[in-house]
Parts: C-alpha cells; sequence; structure tokens
C-alpha cells in the first residue's frame, strides 16, 4: 500500500514514536493504523455498554484482564448495591 501525500509534520511524528519503541516506520504505520481501525470501529458502537463492559474493555484495551479485575469489579457492585437508595446526604 502507498500512501500519497503524508504532510511532512506527520511523517515526523511517526518517525519519532516510531524510534521511541525501536519499531521501523512502516511497523509504527502499520500500528497506529490497526489501532485507528479499533478505535473507529468502537467509536460506531452503539452506546448501551455496561460500566461493567466499559471498564473491562479498557482494562482489555492494556491487556490487564485478570482475576484481579474481577475482585475489583465484585467489590464495586457489592459497594454500590450496599449504597443503593441512599441520599447524597447520607455521605456528608
Amino acid at each position: 500500500m502507498l500512501i500519497r501525500n503524508v504532510p511532512e509534520p506527520l511523517k515526523r511524528e511517526i518517525e519519532q514514536a516510531a524510534r521511541k519503541v525501536g519499531q521501523s516506520l512502516s511497523g509504527k504505520a502499520i500500528d497506529l493504523l490497526w489501532k485507528g481501525m479499533i478505535a473507529e470501529k468502537e467509536a460506531r458502537l452503539e452506546p448501551n455498554l455496561s460500566a461493567w463492559d466499559s471498564i473491562r474493555s479498557a482494562f482489555a484495551n492494556e491487556s490487564a484482564i485478570d482475576n484481579e479485575f474481577a475482585d475489583i469489579m465484585a467489590e464495586i457492585e457489592a459497594e454500590r448495591k450496599q449504597d443503593f437508595g441512599r441520599r447524597i446526604e447520607d455521605f456528608e
């Protein structure tokens, strides 16, 4: 694939980012294209995700899904249920 008319400042930014992580210019450009495609795809998804799903996807994007994530979410859910029905004044 050939991409024409890439603005010079953009090319420099990609080159610098590639150098920082030890990638070639082409490798970094491919990586950025993938990330852009994923972001575009996620933007098209319906915003009906639960908080659980939204947080989980953030952890998944960082490859940080494990039992710790499930434990944290269980703790959040338990506190949410415990706080359900309380007024804000009850917390002050």
